[in-house]
């Protein structure tokens, strides 16, 4: 039995599929690819992270995912429109958090869209991470509906990020020789 995905009718309803020709091949097939070819060079700068930052500090260490790190993070769902709807999730007390970091290494157990926005900041400063939900959670729902956070399928991210310093060192570091140059 075929499916939507792999058979295609014409309109008097006999299958495409047998009669098909490679898509390179033809001259429709190339006019296609002349068409499409911008639009997924569009879709894949659409989905790039976004850093504003918030409270500099330039003369601090770059965050590197060679060291873990101690934040204090709110998540939100950014709406295409810019509205936000809080996910649930916060280590801020002003945002329902219990105030205690959330400790993190760049790289592991995260999502690209938050390894590839820290990796832009500096140790002590705040920033918003805006993340497409390609490089977020992609298709998959998070968390439980009703329950203490949720994040539907297909949502773009935004995370208020302030890095403390790395894990355990009670405040950021300052910025190396090399760094400052």
């Amino acid at each position: 039995r075929a499916s939507p995905r792999n058979a295609m009718s014409d309109s008097t309803g006999a299958s495409l599929s047998a009669r098909a020709t490679p898509f390179k091949t033809t001259a429709l097939g190339r006019l296609s690819q002349l068409l499409l070819l911008p639009l997924l060079l569009v879709s894949s700068t659409a989905a790039q992270v976004r850093v504003e930052t918030i409270k500099p500090a330039p003369g601090n260490a770059r965050v590197t995912k060679a060291s873990s790190y101690d934040a204090m993070v709110t998540l939100s769902i950014e709406e295409a429109d810019g509205k936000l709807t809080p996910s649930g999730w916060s280590t801020r007390k002003e945002h329902k958090g219990d105030g205690r970091p959330f400790s993190f290494q760049p790289g592991r157990n995260l999502i690209q869209g938050w390894t590839d926005g820290v990796l832009q900041m500096r140790e002590g400063e705040r920033s918003l991470i805006h993340v497409p939900y390609a490089l977020g959670y992609g298709e998959q729902a998070q968390g439980s509906k009703g329950g203490a956070w949720y994040i539907p399928g297909r949502s773009n991210l935004l995370f208020d990020i302030e890095i403390l310093g790395k894990a355990g060192a009670g405040g950021p570091a300052p910025a190396s020789a090399d760094e400052l140059r």
